[in-house]
Parts: structure tokens; sequence; C-alpha cells
């Protein structure tokens, strides 16, 4: 707040239209794949600046802070929505990377089917556009520094399940972080089954050969110690490595982390880039998203890093269901989830995070 209020003083009696500082603009693409889909671009006026995708569930696309991108981009980017890409692994045909793509509601994990239906990989709502509810924009000269955008996204059927995702993305004017407040409803008659996860994709040039990735808590390889390359015992697998010819074509590895919390129940996590002197950390509540998957895909001009908070192990929701672990929302209520990253440029900010994922 330090850094905002003296900021604030800078723009007194200097500034005629906030856009001039920061604030949030919405626009329409107009070419290629993405052809139609709503956007809003963020400017905290600190060189960072972000994409909101308003018709792909309000997720995050391109991602900067000053000449740095942060997010990871697929060859394809953003796409218009296509609602019915919804069986087997069509998922992968409308995924842009970015910095944020949400996966759920009702199933996260690879695609399955049993007596409750048929589920694609990771659901259905990162192709679901938001209505928008409110855009509240800064005004510096009355002092106002804070912004936000607020849109409805529903995944919803006859006779259920009808759940609503209210998403709120907000920032503050010269402070360089993210905030995501989401709230998921069930609007059915019936209880809901509820999977979430949010699946930050991070990319060159932050995730870079030498970039420490941060995270802490109990871990295990997705598909099992055996067929592990990656994810050993005593591997350096926290560090980000040159592209690898493994990982071409679909190469990849997954751990699964039981990540760790403070005192006040936040669990923390995230890069660092030595070489640009530039680390992120992704803030969440232990209680609310209990899991962390650490997703890496080194593979030639598709060399990206995913660091994902969820609800659940990637089990998917017939596995979550057996084991008793698969999240029920009633008719009428609700789950609140709260998600900060912020951009350290600070020695000081730095080492405080390095000692909070006890990399020093």
């Amino acid at each position: 707040m330090e850094r905002a209020d003296s900021i604030n003083q800078d723009w007194k009696d200097k500034v005629s239209n906030h856009l001039q500082v920061g604030g949030i603009e919405t626009s329409v693409i107009d070419n290629g794949a993405g052809r139609g889909t709503r956007i809003a671009w963020i400017n905290t006026g600190t060189g960072l600046r972000f994409k909101v995708v308003i018709d792909r569930a309000m997720d995050i696309a391109d991602a900067f802070y000053n000449q740095h991108s942060l997010a990871w981009l697929s060859h394809g980017g953003i796409t218009y929505p296509q609602p019915f890409s919804d069986k087997g692994i069509d998922w992968l045909r409308t995924f842009g990377g970015g910095l944020v793509t949400t996966c759920g509601l009702t199933h996260v994990g690879g695609p399955e089917s049993d007596e409750y239906g048929d589920r694609g990989l990771h659901g259905l709502i990162s192709n679901s556009p938001a209505e928008i509810e409110s855009i509240i924009q800064p005004d510096p000269r009355t002092g106002r520094l804070e912004m936000s955008i607020t849109g409805i996204i529903k995944e919803t059927k006859p006779f259920g399940p009808s759940l609503e995702l209210r998403r709120t993305i907000s920032a503050t004017l010269g402070q360089p972080s993210i905030r995501i407040h989401d709230e998921v409803i069930n609007r059915a008659n019936t209880a809901s089954p509820h999977m979430l996860l949010y699946h930050f994709n991070f990319g060159w040039p932050l995730a870079d050969e030498g970039t420490e990735i941060l995270w802490n808590g109990k871990w295990f390889p997705r598909h099992g110690e055996e067929n592990a390359k990656i994810f050993k015992e005593g591997n350096d697998f926290k560090t980000c490595p040159a592209p690898l010819a493994s990982h071409l074509g679909s190469g990849e590895e997954v751990a699964l982390i039981d990540i760790e919390a403070d005192i006040f129940g936040d669990s923390v996590c995230g890069l660092h880039n030595a070489k640009l002197g530039l680390a992120v950390a992704l803030k969440f509540k232990k209680e609310q998203l209990p899991w962390l998957a650490n997703w890496q895909h080194w593979g030639k001009g598709e060399y990206v890093t995913g660091l994902e908070p969820s609800t659940h192990p990637l089990s998917g929701q017939a596995k979550a269901r057996e084991d008793g672990t698969l999240i029920f929302i009633e008719p009428g209520e609700g789950r609140s989830y709260d998600l900060e990253l912020e951009i350290l440029t600070e020695e000081r900010e730095i080492e405080e995070l390095l000692l909070k994922v006890k990399v020093v």
C-alpha cells in the first residue's frame, strides 16, 4: 500500500483520464480463431498488465511484467468458445494456455465414463462465456485505486447439475498483483458434484533454464514412481531444464503435491528467475485448495511449467466419488476461492518468498 500511496501523490493534479495511468479496457478480437471473442485488458500501472478473456470463463491469457511475458501461450492461442468440446481430450483443441485456465466445475482430470455420465478432459467451464455484472474503474484523482471486473459463468442443463461461477478479478493501481475471487453456487434443486482446478501456465522468459520452481509439501508422481523420469527422489525437478527431446509431442510429467501451509492457512508457490531478478508468488488458502499439481512440459517450442492449485489431486470425478473425497454442493449453497499472484522484484521480497518455500 505504501507504494500505491506514494505513486498517488505523484499523480495529483497531473492526470485527466485514469487510463493514462492504468485501468480496464474492453474490446473484441476481430481476426483469426478468436474472432468475436470479448476481452478486457487490465493495466495496473506498475508494468503488470494482463488480458482477461471474457468469453472463456474470464480466464487470463497474455500477461506481462514490463517487457517480460509471464505466461505460456499455445500455438492456437485464444479461440472462440466451443461449449461442445466436451468429449475425450477435445478440451486440448481449445486450450490456449495463458496465465490461467479454469478447469471444472464438476470434473477435473482425464476423460472418463460411468453410470453418472461421460466427462471429457478437465470439464466444461473454460469454454463458457461470462455475463458481465460490473466493471469498476480506478479514480486516482479521488484516491480510489481499486479496479475490478465481475462476471457470471454458468455450467448448467435442465434437471441439473446447474452450477454458477461468479468471478471477480481485481487489481490496485500501483501494486503488481492480480486477485481472483470465485464463488461457485448451486442453482439446481439437487446436490451437485464439484471439482475445481486453476491451471496457471508459465512460459519464457520467466520460465527458462535455471529458473527455480517453488513449492513445498509431500508429493508423488501422477502416473506412479515406476513411470517417472523427472519426479524421482534425488532428481533436481525444481529447476527448469533446457528443452528435452523426450518431451517432443505429448511428453510431460506431473507431480501431485499435498502443499504445505503457514500458520494463517496460506499456501505459497511460484517461480524465481534470478537472471531477470524477477519472481512470481501464487498464494491461496489450503482449506479451499488443498492440492497442487506441478506440470512440466519441456518440448522444443512448447516450453511450459504449470502450477495448478485444486480441490482434488487430478483424480477425476469417478475416483473422488469412489474414495469419498468428491465435494457436493447443496441447492442454494456455495463455496468460495481466493487466489493472488504477486510480482516480486525487490531482493528482500524475493528472499522472503524463498524462505517460505525453504529454498534457502
